[in-house]
This record gives C-alpha cells, structure tokens and sequence, in this order.
C-alpha cells in the first residue's frame, strides 16, 4: 500500500497544502489572486492598474488593433493635411489654364493631364479635397448639434414636445434630398459652401434627431439616472452628468458614417449644377465638366471620380470601425 503523505509535504509545484485542507485552499487562493494582480495590464477588461475600463477607454483599446481603423484613419488624416495645406503637394495654381493643353494627357509635371479648359488634373483634385472636406466636416457638426439638442430634448422631457417634435421630423423625412437640392438650391446664387451646407444641416438633422432621442430615452431609465432623479439632481445635471455621456455614442457612429454622405451629396449637387459653382474647385464640378468628354478623355474623369470614392469609402469604414468597437453588443 502507497505510503500517506505526511503535513505539509510538498507537491510539484513547490507548494505545501496544510493536512486540513481548507486552510491550503484558502492560502492557494489567495495567492493565485495576488499573481493576477501583479500581472501586467490585470484582468480582462481591465487596466493597467486592474481598475476597470470605461466604455471609451475599451472601445480605443479595440480600435487600436483594428486594421479598418488604421487604415481610414491614416487615408483621413492625409486627406485632412492636404485640405489645410495643398500647397505641400501640388504647387500648381488649380485655376491657371492653357487651353492649347486642353484634353491632353500626362505629361512630366502633370501627371494626371489636362481637363477641358486646360487646367492641370492633379492640382485640380488635390485642391477639391479641401472644398469637399471642409463641406463634409461642417454639414456633419451642424447636423449632430442641431440633432442631438431636438432629439435630447424631445427624449428627455417626453409628453407635448416629445410628440411635437416627431411629427416635424416626419415632415423632413417626406423630402428627398436630391428633390429638395435642386428646388432650395437652385434660387441661390452664392459661390460659397455655407448654402450647401445649410442645406444638408437642414434636411439631415431628422435621422440624428431619432437616433439621439432613441439613445436618451434608454439613457434615462438606467438606475443611476433614477437614483440621481432621487437624490434631487437638476435637469441640467442629469442631462450633462449622467445622460448625455452615456447616450452619445449612437450619435458618433451615425454622424462618422453620415460624413462621408454628406462628401459625396456635395459631389451630386454639384454635378447637377445645383451645389458649388465655379470659380470654386470641386470634384463634383469636375466631374459634370468632364463627363461628356469620358470617350475621348477618360483621365479627366476618372482622377476626381477616384479621389472621391476613396474619400467616401474612407469615412465610412472608419464609422464602421467606430460603430465596431462602442457596440458591446458586438463583443
């Protein structure tokens, strides 16, 4: 017969578990608790320090190791410098034309050729990514304040406002877009962006109206909402303390992905004749100039065509991304 062992005779790991038993466990136990604090980054979900993560704080931790994200983010950033700062890589004038160079193809200097008028492709595209950007990046602020404020408000309060509110969104629903640009646009005379703009602010607020208001509503059944609402916390306290950083995050992946709508409706519009109107450089401009000579010069549609897919199709992988990553359903 094996031999009993005898008290606190050790076993392969080195460690001796007491004749009791329960005692043992409890010193294994403890010890397997304090390797996991000591183990760098802590449990899962956990930070560095083994505090839990916030919402924000994972959703970077997973973006971080999303190559979708890295890639839009890096397209975007370049896209972002070269709006600011043209002049790093096309030190052309995108107005300066020759029209005995009109149509023609790539040449050393001039590596996207000539448009009709015989102003340099590249200078030209390079130049729209500013004027579509910039109508991008302002249509979508506008629509996420304007938005998120009616939608909160009609969330939050409920009753009269609630209703009021939802049947002037449906209003807004009922119009095309398209429709609506070539109606309000077409009495503006302005080269400006700010009417195009306006008019997207205009008609997209409804869809982050529903999304904000949708996000509120679930936000302000919560039990911390309750127990703040218990402890005699303000409206105002509880919208920006406790509702509102809770219910954005809906609004951020919507309005990430409505940006790059937002690029290229600029670009419909302007086709139609109805956005932009030059002087002003748009893709969307070059694209209508160019489109009935895509037999005979097919480079002149093709580069703004392309610089603005990849723009559009940066946006919306990076709102994907973004959408990816804050919903914990998706974990």
């Amino acid at each position: 017969m094996p031999e009993p062992l005898t008290p606190h005779e050790p076993f392969d790991d080195g460690r001796a578990i007491d004749h009791t038993g329960a005692g043992g466990a409890t010193d294994l136990a403890m010890e397997e608790g304090e390797s996991l604090e000591k183990t760098p980054g802590g449990p899962l979900g956990t930070g560095p320090a083994g505090k839990p993560r916030s919402l924000w704080s994972d959703a970077w931790h997973d973006l971080r190791r999303n190559p979708v994200f890295i890639i839009s983010g890096l397209i975007i950033i370049f896209l972002v410098i070269i709006s600011i700062w043209p002049s790093l890589i096309a030190s052309g004038d995108p107005l300066q034309c020759d029209l005995s160079k009109a149509q023609e193809g790539s040449q050393p200097g001039h590596p996207f050729g000539f448009n009709g008028q015989g102003c340099d492709v590249y200078t030209r595209t390079v130049y729209g990514a500013r004027t579509s950007v910039s109508v991008g990046v302002l249509a979508t602020l506008g629509v996420a304040i304007l938005g998120s404020l009616l939608g909160g408000i009609a969330g939050f309060f409920g009753g009269g406002s609630d209703a009021v509110l939802s049947r002037i969104t449906d209003v807004f629903f009922a119009i095309p877009v398209v429709l609506g640009g070539l109606v309000l646009l077409s009495v503006v005379t302005s080269n400006t962006i700010w009417p195009v703009i306006g008019f997207m602010v205009l008609l997209g607020w409804p869809q982050i109206s529903r999304i904000a208001r949708g996000s509120v509503i679930t936000a302000k059944q919560n039990d911390y909402v309750q127990a703040a609402r218990a402890l005699g916390a303000s409206n105002s306290r509880m919208l920006l303390r406790h509702i509102t950083p809770n219910a954005v995050a809906p609004v951020i992946v919507v309005a990430t992905i409505a940006l790059g709508t937002y690029i290229s409706l600029e670009a419909t519009l302007s086709y139609l004749g109805v956005g932009l109107k030059p002087p002003t450089v748009s893709w969307g401009i070059d694209i209508s100039s160019a489109s009935q000579y895509i037999r005979n010069a097919p480079h002149m549609l093709l580069w703004p065509a392309g610089a603005l897919a990849i723009t559009v199709l940066a946006f919306i992988m990076l709102g994907d991304a973004v959408r990816d990553a804050l919903d914990p359903k998706l974990r």
